[in-house]
């Protein structure tokens, strides 16, 4: 992707569909620290844009070192906007995430990006290279953004209605 945010397309679907099982702050959390390493080649113009962090060994130890951070960086944020609800997050909630966060993140970037070997150390092809058009990888980003958001606020109202029902 040339921009994180469009990775959260997919990741607000997914949190529609897993709800309190899905975090969205340790995926979106994930999905920055997956690009930290591209930009730093961009503004150094040194090294390999998407080298070991996007594979999928790479995206392994982001994952772990996404879930060690990002746990304790959602529930700050998650207290800081007064949603204290939600905490603790459990950790079984927060590795899931930012597993799917991680690997999401290679497969996407492995459709457009000529450069990621998502299987390295042991393949140097790209098997995702073209699956589908770049145009058509945005607009499955945004277009599952949208329906997952529309899906959620449909699921969380049908939920807050069955709980008032009791």
């Amino acid at each position: 992707m040339p921009f994180t945010p469009f990775h959260m397309g997919p990741g607000i679907f997914i949190k529609a569909l897993l709800q309190g099982s899905f975090s969205l702050m340790v995926f979106g959390w994930t999905q920055v620290v997956m690009d930290i390493q591209p930009l730093v080649v961009l503004i150094s113009g040194e090294g390999h844009l998407h080298g070991f962090t996007h594979t999928f060994a790479g995206a392994t130890l982001l994952a772990v070192a996404s879930a060690l951070s990002g746990k304790y960086v959602a529930e700050f944020g998650l207290r800081f906007i007064g949603e204290t609800g939600y905490l603790p997050i459990r950790w079984v909630v927060v590795l899931l995430s930012a597993f799917i966060g991680a690997y999401s993140h290679v497969l996407l970037d492995g459709i457009m990006h000529a450069d990621l070997q998502p299987f390295a150390p042991f393949s140097a092809s790209n098997a995702f290279l073209g699956i589908f058009s770049v145009e058509v990888l945005h607009d499955f980003c945004l277009y599952s953004g949208l329906v997952g958001a529309g899906l959620y606020y449909a699921i969380s109202q049908w939920i807050a209605g069955r709980q008032g029902a009791r």
